[in-house]
């Protein structure tokens, strides 16, 4: 039972913890080799992990979709730490427009543009994106800016995500205080009373009922003295 309520507690945790993984920002270290636009049909499964149209146009089951082919340098640790060793990595390039999450990117088409750029030289670049790539559902990240770097050992700081999770943990910590103290001045003394209330009433009830016990003893000892 206690790993059946455990359970419970960790799964709204995990869920947050992989909804944060995925909008929040990413930045990835890579070189890259060309662009592509394909014609994509979404199934049920794949299709909320694409963005909408491009803004201006209408919203179809089939589109085209702007793809950056990159090699990228690996990493440990969410890319936290630099590997030496280098894959490959697909993003798409789709706007966000004011849908979620809140990118409010309109600028696909100059993306790719640079993308292009970059592709004929053979520098490295930091791309930011948000999502993940799940090869077997055809799934990509969503590429949200790109720009150039001397090299592949440049370390990115993600300082957007470090001030998220400052906030959050102030906001949590705000949040709980005001709730202790709405706790303290207005639930408890509200159940204190509805308890004292409880009190009074089987108080009054066991009260009732020891009076009808007499009562009734006392037409009892009438009747055995007749």
């Amino acid at each position: 039972m206690r790993a059946f309520f455990f359970i419970l507690r960790a799964l709204p945790i995990l869920f947050l913890g992989l909804l944060l993984h995925y909008v929040l920002p990413q930045h990835d270290i890579v070189r890259i080799t060309s662009t592509e636009v394909i014609r994509t049909d979404f199934s049920s499964f794949n299709r909320i992990f694409y963005a909408q149209a491009d803004s201006g146009a209408n919203e179809l089951a089939t589109r085209d979709l702007r793809l950056i082919n990159t090699s990228k340098k690996k990493t440990f640790l969410l890319g936290f730490i630099q590997r030496d060793a280098e894959g490959v990595m697909v993003y798409r390039n789709e706007d966000t427009g004011w849908i979620w999450p809140p990118y409010f990117k309109f600028d696909s088409s100059d993306l790719q543009a640079e993308a292009s750029n970059a592709a004929r030289t053979d520098g490295w670049s930091v791309i930011t994106h948000y999502g993940w790539r799940i090869r077997w559902a055809s799934i990509y990240p969503n590429a949200i800016g790109i720009r150039p770097i001397e090299g592949p050992d440049v370390r990115v700081i993600p300082w957007f995500n470090i001030f998220f999770f400052v906030f959050l943990i102030f906001a949590i910590g705000m949040v709980r205080a005001m709730w202790f103290q709405f706790r303290e001045r207005a639930l408890d003394p509200a159940l204190d009373s509805a308890g004292d209330k409880m009190d009074q009433v089987s108080a009054g009830v066991a009260e009732r009922r020891s009076w009808v016990r007499r009562w009734l003893n006392s037409w009892r000892k009438k009747e055995n003295r007749r």
